[in-house]
């Protein structure tokens, strides 16, 4: 079942006007949003701002006391600082610095970050609320809650990975088959309404609005490691596929002639070839963004050695650009687009930098990121440098995590 694609996408940060001084980082983060239009399909993205006083996040609880020196307990307390942050009494993630709203990625992000560090409380208040707010007829979740009610009904394939991934997990984590259930019924929705098959494997898509040809891949949707769990939870086959499939449309990706960086957004043609593209319903060109950023995080804790080597490869492009990978965009040449920086491009520099073998670059790069969500906290900013944490340097969510020090 197709839902009604939405009227508007929420952005996943947005920049605010001043810069800071002394730091290249402004006080929020560009995020693209996404807009629907039923007959034709169209997909726009546009940016607003949004302006943060100092490093508070509006609305959101304060956490106090340093982190741990050491990688694991600064894993988790990174992990737990994002879910009393972000995560309320009720079991809803709140996007403090974005109006308040919810995004189903939020809820994944949380029952994530709460399996990874066995706090089986906070998954189940992220669970409980998902299912009873966003969860459709289908089994996928809606995309986007606010003021009380969905606003954007279509589902978003990353948080529906993200949400039947952290399911399986703590199935295995709290020794409960209770969770394997929906887990089970999540996937099999993702394999029936959130993929096409060119060539007749299963290739994972942005979301059931993104299936007709050519098709609309997200890169940075595509978690090996994620999908390999889920064959094993599932028992299906056609998970391997999906898995294998990834890495090949992002190594076809990397090796695209003058095209070395993952880009936000691909094209699937019927003959299963993929292209960088454009952000859906603009000119812009291609561009490694926000999106793209987790592609380098997702393959460095994978267990497939392809997606390992992949996220290896970018480590030289990433070490010599500007910002060392931290700037808000870039071309996929490398260039970079702005002088504004976020917290994940260097969580995704560290990622690659540990991939290839570069432990000490990829320590300080996650230290680095680290202090800027310190100075600056974001929901988008603050979550990925806890799953950062948590993937690299943590066997809680992957069991081949390439940053053991």
């Amino acid at each position: 079942m197709t839902s009604a694609p939405p009227t508007a996408r929420p952005t996943r940060g947005l920049p605010p006007r001043a810069r800071v001084p002394g730091d290249r980082t402004r006080r929020g983060q560009t995020r693209r949003l996404v807009t629907a239009v039923v007959v034709p399909l169209v997909v726009a993205g546009a940016v607003a701002a949004l302006s943060l006083q100092g490093g508070h996040v509006p609305g959101a609880p304060t956490v106090t006391g340093p982190a741990p020196s050491d990688p694991v307990g600064h894993a988790r307390y990174d992990a737990k600082a994002f879910l009393t942050r972000y995560l309320g009494s009720d079991g809803r993630v709140v996007r403090h610095d974005q109006g308040g709203d919810t995004v189903s990625e939020g809820q994944g992000y949380a029952m994530l970050l709460a399996v990874a560090v066995g706090d089986r409380s906070d998954f189940d208040l992220a669970w409980r609320w998902a299912r009873a707010h966003l969860q459709l007829p289908d089994k996928l979740f809606a995309y986007h809650w606010a003021d009380g009610a969905v606003v954007g009904a279509d589902p978003a394939a990353d948080a529906d990975l993200d949400t039947a991934w952290a399911l399986a997990l703590a199935a295995r984590r709290f020794d409960d088959p209770a969770y394997r259930t929906p887990a089970v019924q999540i996937a099999a929705a993702i394999l029936a309404n959130e993929t096409v098959s060119p060539g007749g494997r299963p290739q994972l898509v942005a979301g059931p609005w993104a299936r007709p040809a050519p098709s609309v891949m997200d890169p940075s949707y595509l978690a090996p490691q994620a999908m390999a769990l889920l064959r094993v939870t599932t028992q299906d086959a056609r998970w391997a596929a999906v898995e294998d499939d990834a890495v090949g449309a992002l190594t076809s990706l990397q090796q695209a002639a003058g095209r070395r960086l993952p880009p936000d957004w691909a094209s699937l043609s019927a003959s299963g070839a993929v292209s960088p593209a454009r952000a859906p319903g603009t000119t812009t060109p291609p561009a490694y963004g926000l999106d793209a950023q987790r592609v380098p995080v997702w393959l460095a804790a994978s267990c497939s050695a392809p997606a390992r080597a992949l996220a290896a490869a970018w480590w030289p492009m990433l070490d010599h650009a500007s910002g060392a990978g931290a700037d808000l965009s870039y071309s996929l040449a490398g260039a970079s687009r702005t002088a504004v920086v976020n917290p994940l491009g260097l969580v995704a520099a560290a990622a690659a930098a540990a991939a290839a073998g570069q432990r000490a670059a990829a320590a300080k790069l996650l230290d680095r990121a680290d202090a800027q969500a310190g100075r600056y906290h974001t929901y988008y900013g603050d979550a990925w440098v806890a799953l950062g944490r948590v993937l690299l340097d943590t066997t809680w969510l992957s069991p081949c995590p390439p940053l053991v020090r």
